[in-house]
């Protein structure tokens, strides 16, 4: 759990971070109305008229008192919590403390000048650093300039001349001040705290160097952005904050990271423990008492929904930081639960070269893999900082509110995660996730779910990262591990596959949700099983075939645990009965890597044998990812030489997909206990999702033999899983 440092008084309402300078250092300085000169714990105070001797009172003489360890303690502590005690909590204090109340006031008195004191000294070490090192640069650009070449001729350079590398190090240099200044000086203009003046980025060194590349400030990615790269994403009708709300939105940011981190580190009474401790539960009473301030509010008929999970993960710190603070990492990592998402502007990029004080205004739509749960969309500011060395926190809270015309049916409130780093690459996260939400039109067969808060709560994100950070991790293996099997004979090979599985993943989510972006039409009937359509047109795309695509998707339940049905779908030896296109051919798997701890967890390829002589071979990319909250296993056929390129280390990018799959999530709540099921939900939810190319179709129309022929091939597969469920679960009770 993270400790406050000697610069640090750790409350929701005193936060005070001066050794990373964060820019709500500048929003929080502490203020105090009635400082003195007295110091420390040894208190000097004036002795009382009933206790004075003569020659005590002839000499005006004051005697020392020094408090006990004990009373030292216990006023340390208070002052933590409350740096300016009123009247009542001084009496109560020195009741318990045995102590005047005068003596309580003059050691608060006391306790605050000296912290004042402290960070007076530690920012004149600053202001004199910062000093010496802009004159340090200073003569490094004069000697520079006066000893300039021209790389032509080799004579004397001219200023105009300056290397390019230098022009743009001057210019990011006058950029970064000019952004802690612009944000410092929103700060002190609305918010009335003092503005401090931050170091550039070249006082502060070189940033930390990440255990894993990444795509961050330069446009060359590793293999990070290679995973969870750039893609189209929403590009909203609606603009920015107005200038008028950018210093609102900064002290909402401010006040919402304050609660974040008390969320994430104090334990009861504000979170409560279930009888069985499976999880927690947020006191509302006590919720709203620790923090008046905020959105305002629950709105009438809406549902709270909060929770809150950790989870230590195989993911470097700031590696997890920049995936958070890049929206279009951040919507490919979750891309199960983030379906849209962009940022609408950038109110700073944060200091010294990192995402420390960075702020950003952002739009976001949040889905379960089902078309028959509408989506939640928010908009909202992510704010970063960095609270300690190796600690950081990012959160989000809804600025909803602003807009009078927004219809958003669920708002945020402080809701995000807490970072600290371990050894050896490894990072403890602790994720809060805490909305208000109308969830009156969320279908029947889902409801337990939603209701449960598990289909947007915290374990899900925290989960979802696990998983992710598995598959990076595999990503990131640099020779083939004892576990690949098959054809893949190069690490390039290797990555290729894996980039290809990453790509199939990312498209299969993005098209079997509810998103605002899709226009699904209802083929027939009112129950769960109603198939749902969509069309789609790909041009110019070399990662998919050209021509119209017909999105297809049912969900239904099964009266079968999740995990049984996750190893029947994954099983290449009972593909056969459920996979009408394989022509009940033998299925074998040619190639394989492990991307996670449970053996389910992996990228195959395979080969479909056709039992038709005449039929040449069929090769499926399958994907299989399972979690305690969820699984996956989607696939889609490709091309044999396409696939011979990429799998020779060619570029995956030029393999055209169409990938389909199923979506398993559990019926509602589940408890695990070291990875063991101990509770909760006994049957699944299944979502079963189609992609066909339909050749010649104009694109205002679809022929109704092309809707037809996906009807009666999505319908089939549901029966066929049905009876083949229904059979195995007989043989596995003994049922002839």
């Amino acid at each position: 759990m993270f400790q406050p440092n000697m610069f640090e008084n750790h409350h929701h309402h005193h936060l005070l971070d001066m050794s990373h300078r964060a820019p709500e250092n500048n929003l929080l300085m502490l203020r105090d109305d009635d400082q003195d000169s007295k110091s420390g714990n040894d208190i000097m105070e004036a002795v009382s008229g009933d206790d004075q001797d003569p020659s005590q009172h002839a000499n005006k003489k004051k005697r020392y008192h020094r408090h006990t360890q004990h009373q030292i303690q216990e006023m340390e502590a208070f002052f933590k919590e409350c740096p300016h005690p009123d009247d009542k909590q001084r009496k109560e204090l020195g009741r318990r403390l045995s102590l005047e109340p005068l003596q309580v006031k003059f050691w608060f008195q006391n306790k605050r000048t000296q912290m004042k004191a402290q960070h007076e000294r530690f920012d004149n070490t600053q202001l004199r650093n910062e000093n010496e090192k802009l004159q340090a640069e200073n003569i490094r650009y004069k000697e520079a300039l006066a000893n300039a070449t021209c790389p032509n001729c080799g004579g004397p350079a001219a200023i105009g001349e300056m290397s390019f590398d230098e022009q743009q190090l001057r210019m990011e240099n006058a950029r970064l001040r000019e952004e802690i200044d612009r944000i410092s000086g929103i700060a002190a203009k609305y918010v009335g705290k003092p503005m401090l003046s931050y170091p550039d980025a070249s006082s502060q060194g070189p940033s930390r160097s990440l255990d894993l590349p990444m795509a961050s400030f330069s446009p060359q990615q590793g293999i990070v952005g290679e995973m969870f790269g750039a893609n189209d994403l929403l590009r909203s009708l609606a603009g920015g904050p107005t200038e008028a709300e950018k210093p609102i939105i900064i002290e909402l940011a401010v006040t919402a990271m304050e609660e974040l981190v008390r969320m994430a580190q104090v334990c009861e009474p504000l979170w409560v423990p279930t009888s069985n401790n499976s999880h927690e539960i947020l006191s509302e009473d006590e919720y709203l008492r620790s923090f008046p301030r905020g959105i305002g509010p629950k709105l009438m008929g809406w549902k709270s929904e909060a929770s809150r999970e950790s989870m230590v993960v195989i993911m470097n710190h700031m590696t997890l930081v920049e995936i958070l603070m890049d929206v279009n990492q951040w919507s490919n990592v979750f891309c199960g639960i983030v379906s849209r998402a962009m940022t609408l502007e950038v109110l700073s990029t944060g200091v010294a070269g990192n995402y420390n004080g960075a702020l950003q205004v952002m739009t976001a739509e949040y889905q379960i893999p089902s078309p028959l749960v509408p989506t939640r969309e928010n908009y909202f500011v992510r704010y970063c900082k960095q609270h300690g060395d190796g600690t950081w926190a990012v959160v989000d809270v809804s600025l909803d509110n602003m807009r009078s015309s927004s219809s958003s049916r669920c708002r945020r409130r402080p809701s995000g995660c807490f970072i600290q780093e371990l050894p050896s690459g490894y990072s403890k996260v602790t994720w809060i996730e805490h909305v208000e939400v109308d969830n009156g039109v969320v279908h029947d067969i889902y409801k337990v779910l939603v209701n449960s808060g598990l289909a947007f709560g915290a374990k899900r994100w925290i989960a979802t990262l696990d998983r992710q950070s598995e598959r990076l991790a595999s990503a990131m293996a640099s020779n083939i591990p004892a576990g690949d099997i098959g054809v893949i004979t190069s690490p390039e090979g290797r990555k290729s596959m894996l980039k290809l599985a990453e790509r199939m993943v990312l498209s299969f989510c993005s098209g079997v949700g509810a998103s605002t972006a899709h226009t699904w039409t209802t083929l027939s009937g009112s129950g769960g099983d109603d198939v749902r359509v969509m069309t789609r047109k790909s041009v110019d795309d070399p990662g998919r075939p050209s021509g119209i695509v017909l999105s297809a998707a049912t969900s239904f339940w099964l009266p079968v645990h999740p995990k049984q049905v996750f190893n029947f779908l994954r099983d290449e030896n009972s593909r056969s009965e459920w996979d009408i296109l394989s022509n009940c051919g033998h299925v074998e798997e040619i190639a394989h890597i492990a991307n996670g701890r449970d053996p389910g967890n992996c990228v195959s390829l395979l080969r479909v044998n056709s039992a038709n002589s005449s039929q040449s071979n069929m090769l499926i990319l399958q994907e299989s990812s399972t979690d305690s909250t969820g699984s996956y296993v989607i696939y889609a056929p490709v091309d044999i030489s396409a696939m011979n390129v990429a799998l020779n280390g060619g570029d995956p990018d030029y393999v055209a997909l169409l990938p389909s799959g199923f979506a398993i999530l559990p019926d509602g709540p589940v408890h695990y206990e070291g990875g063991v099921l101990v509770g909760g939900t006994s049957g699944s939810l299944l979502t079963i999702a189609f992609q066909i190319l339909v050749d010649s179709v104009p694109t205002s129309k679809l022929s109704l033999g092309s809707v037809a022929t996906v009807n009666n091939l999505i319908k089939c597969t549901v029966e066929r899983i049905k009876a083949a469920v229904t059979s195995n679960m007989s043989k596995a009770m003994g049922i002839s």
